[in-house]
């Protein structure tokens, strides 16, 4: 199975999940975003890098505006080449709207993920060689205030359902990928990296999150990246 079957079987299996308050709205850019998303996975996901860096859910400017992984609209469009259009969630909060490749505002992470990217390896053909940057879950939820509300934070009726069916699809993209590692990009992705890939030959390893609402990403981030990578062996 291809990585675009995984994210339409993704797709699917949350679309049928329901959230209660407090999450007001709850975006799936596999569905408003799906053809720049398609389209990141067709150039980029069809070869057999040796790292898979995974990180949590899409940020309200990032992959939830262009459907691609801690997607800054600025860098995909312009690095990675990618655009298309996109739609809007069926529930949008009027505190944060979906205005795809026209969002006036930066994902910082995104900008310092795929900054590193650039940074390191210069073009997206020599970073993908190499790595290949996925979303553990494909939602993004929104509170009444507009506030991001992660997934670790639901209630666990609403995360065993969802962790089930996103553990599904990391098994079929490691699968599918092969990698050598797989490394969480924060706690949660490492955590649920290694729920769901137990048992699997694979090394699993864990690089400091680039969100500036961590201290430490708000200190040389780039070096700290080369050091957690370098340190599992995955960046050589």
């Amino acid at each position: 199975m291809d990585l675009v079957a995984i994210a339409r079987r993704l797709r699917v299996d949350v679309s049928r999940l329901r959230f209660a308050a407090p999450v007001a709205c709850v975006y799936n850019p596999l569905e408003y975003a799906w053809a720049p998303h398609r389209l990141y996975l067709e150039r980029f996901g069809k070869g057999h890098p040796p790292v898979l860096l995974l990180g949590m859910n899409p940020g309200p400017f990032g992959m939830a505006q262009t459907g691609v992984p801690f997607g800054d609209a600025g860098i995909v469009s312009g690095w990675l080449g990618i655009h298309g259009p996109v739609k809007h969630p069926a529930c949008e909060h009027p505190k944060r709207p979906i205005a795809g490749f026209a969002c006036p505002r930066g994902e910082v992470s995104g900008q310092r993920l795929w900054g590193w990217a650039r940074t390191t390896f210069g073009t997206p053909e020599r970073f993908f060689a190499r790595f290949f940057v996925a979303n553990y879950c494909p939602l993004a939820f929104l509170e009444a205030s507009g506030r991001n509300r992660t997934p670790d934070k639901l209630p666990r009726a609403e995360r065993e359902p969802l962790f089930a069916a996103c553990d599904r699809a990391l098994r079929a993209t490691v699968e599918r990928m092969a990698p050598r590692y797989v490394v969480g990009i924060g706690v949660f992705a490492e955590a649920r990296a290694a729920a769901a890939l137990a048992g699997m030959d694979v090394a699993l390893g864990r690089a400091p999150h680039p969100s500036p609402a961590s201290p430490s990403a708000n200190r040389g981030w780039e070096a700290q990246m080369n050091r957690a990578l370098t340190a599992l062996g995955a960046l050589r």
